[in-house]
């Protein structure tokens, strides 16, 4: 077969893809989104769930096609250098004028000096492939007084390699093509994209040698948009079907690349993750179906999908706003407890929209992220600093791809941390190379950050501000002197209240133990005189002894339950520090 063949047929199919990659995103930007503007009521409601249906088949069609095409492609490609080494063997024969069979055999003439009043035969040499096959045949034809034989085996041996590697390379491909086949009807359910999700895995198989080693995947963000910007709308619509889980999740891609690509690959997750019985599985898919009816629903500001995978306890990142086109954009890291679950997709995302809300009502052009990319402390390990030293470099490379991505000449970055998340922006300050294009730093019931002095975290010590509620145990979290305090103050809140108890008490047995210390768990109070940063306003929020809950810890970005502190994270999120409400050291 020609290869140019191969490559017509992919082309086919990668047309195919493209019309229905442009028919989907007509359907979602044009004609749903003018019926939500404009019709209400039953009807539209009924009209929306069809065009998404179709919406969803066009997606199907455009990863199915797309990974024919790239099947094909890299079939081509990975084809094209036995087939060189082929045509040179046969070359080289017709040269010698010797005879290529069938099966790959090479017969050559009688040739060279005569022993014995004879002319030494021809004859036929079988190839072999392989290091010990050729080392068995070459010193037995090198003997033979024929000149001819050497020759004859040396282009069989070649014929034999380039034939059995083209073989391989066939049916790899072959395997991988014959899973792509479509049910029958117009339905995609879940158990349709774990197939897909299938699909792909063997098409990444065979074709990864080919496709998904041009993904600059250990280059800088920098050097990823500028790979992005390189490529034609063609390459990146094939980039898109194949590899969406990479494309994706990759920092420098600019967020609309990445908005599509997560939305297309997130049916193939769910649907591989909805055939896994396991409890971590199910409890992932809970929280990515809620996500999906929020994107679905649509959003002010819009949703951007940035990322979202299964690895550990589950990864998402969503933008409330633009974060290319916007001048403000803060990204915030949650802390203890949270994971990819049903949760994590109604309160902590709120968090960000909340945010995103408040900033824009100071600056329209302002989006806010929470970035769930790294694996949060669930329990006791919150009292180590692995899981932050773990997440600190993704986190250090999310902030550099924002900055690489933004259409604006001097984006206003904010790096915000809560609880544990606070350690973790901390870590990533403190990474090699740091994070320079980060301009401000929030940081809201701190157990520490790592350092000492807010200077330390790479911005002037007037960008960092912190947020300690009264009330809230974890900014008072045990250290030095307030150890045994902590400890003893531990046992009895998590015989009371569980992890939860267990945290408070540790919080207000520390402060007992050892009143007035300015230590946290993980350094110096953010919120302390010692460490220089600015404090904002909260609200006391419940007693945690009291009352048995640690909701103080959780209100900093609630406008609901605390105003104060919401409209500081706000104001300083759109580069208005002066809109804070401040508030003394401790």
């Amino acid at each position: 077969m020609k290869l140019s063949e191969l490559v017509e047929a992919a082309q086919g199919w990668a047309d195919v893809s493209n019309r229905a990659y442009t028919s989907r995103k007509r359907v979602d930007n044009e004609v749903v989104a003018k019926l939500t503007d404009t019709q209400k009521g039953m009807a539209a409601m009924f009209a929306t769930y069809r065009l998404g249906r179709l919406s969803r088949n066009y997606q199907y069609i455009h990863t199915e096609c797309g990974l024919l095409e790239a099947s094909l492609s890299g079939l081509a490609q990975e084809l094209a250098a036995p087939q060189r080494r082929l045509l040179t063997a046969l070359a080289e024969a017709d040269h010698y004028k010797f005879t290529v069979h069938d099966d790959g055999s090479v017969s050559y003439p009688a040739a060279g000096e005569e022993i014995d009043g004879q002319q030494p035969q021809g004859d036929t040499a079988t190839g072999a492939h392989g290091f010990f096959g050729r080392a068995l045949k070459a010193p037995v034809a090198m003997m033979n007084p024929n000149p001819n034989a050497a020759k004859a085996q040396d282009i069989a041996d070649d014929i034999a390699s380039a034939l059995s590697e083209a073989t391989e390379i066939d049916g790899e491909y072959a395997a991988a093509v014959r899973r792509l086949k479509a049910e029958q009807g117009l339905e995609v359910t879940d158990n349709t994209w774990a197939d897909v999700s299938g699909d792909a895995k063997a098409v990444h198989g065979a074709a990864d040698d080919v496709l998904k080693d041009a993904i600059p995947t250990g280059k800088t963000p920098a050097e990823r948009k500028a790979w992005w910007d390189g490529l034609t709308e063609e390459q990146r619509i094939e980039y898109l079907a194949v590899y969406p889980d990479t494309v994706g999740n990759l920092d420098g891609i600019p967020a609309g690349a990445r908005d599509e690509a997560n939305r297309s690959y997130m049916p193939q997750l769910m649907g591989r993750l909805s055939e896994q019985g396991d409890e971590a599985s199910q409890t992932k898919l809970a929280g990515l179906r809620k996500i999906d009816e929020q994107l679905r629903e649509g959003s002010q500001p819009p949703m951007y999908l940035l990322g979202v995978g299964d690895q550990g306890n589950g990864r998402a990142i969503v933008s409330y706003g633009n974060p290319d086109t916007s001048k403000n954009v803060s990204a915030y890291v949650p802390g203890l407890s949270t994971k990819l679950d049903e949760e994590f997709a109604g309160g902590t995302l709120k968090r960000a929209k909340d945010t995103a809300v408040g900033a824009q009502e100071i600056d329209p052009s302002s989006a806010s992220i929470v970035w769930l990319g790294y694996d949060a402390p669930l329990s006791v390990d919150v009292a180590t600093n692995e899981d932050a030293k773990n997440g600190a470099p993704a986190y250090q490379s999310f902030m550099g791809g924002l900055a690489a991505t933004n259409e604006n000449a001097d984006p206003h970055l904010t790096a915000i941390g809560h609880s544990y998340g606070s350690l973790t922006v901390g870590t990533a300050t403190q990474q090699p190379g740091g994070m320079p294009d980060v301009d401000d730093i929030i940081l809201v019931g701190s157990p520490g950050v790592g350092v000492d002095h807010a200077e330390d975290l790479g911005v002037p010590k007037n960008h960092v501000f912190v947020g300690a509620a009264e009330n809230d145990p974890v900014t008072k979290a045990p250290s030095g002197g307030s150890v045994v305090g902590g400890i003893i103050g531990g046992a009895t809140g998590f015989a009371v209240g569980g992890p939860g108890g267990a945290v408070a008490g540790a919080g207000i047995g520390a402060d007992l133990g050892d009143p007035g210390d300015d230590d946290n768990w993980f350094g110096k109070d953010p919120a302390s005189e010692s460490f220089g940063a600015t404090r904002f306003r909260t609200e006391d929020g419940p007693n945690p002894v009291r009352h048995l809950t640690l909701e103080a810890h959780s209100n900093y970005f609630n406008p609901d339950k605390d105003q104060m502190s919401a409209d500081s994270i706000a104001n300083i999120v759109a580069g208005n520090p002066g809109g804070i409400t401040p508030e003394a050291r401790r």
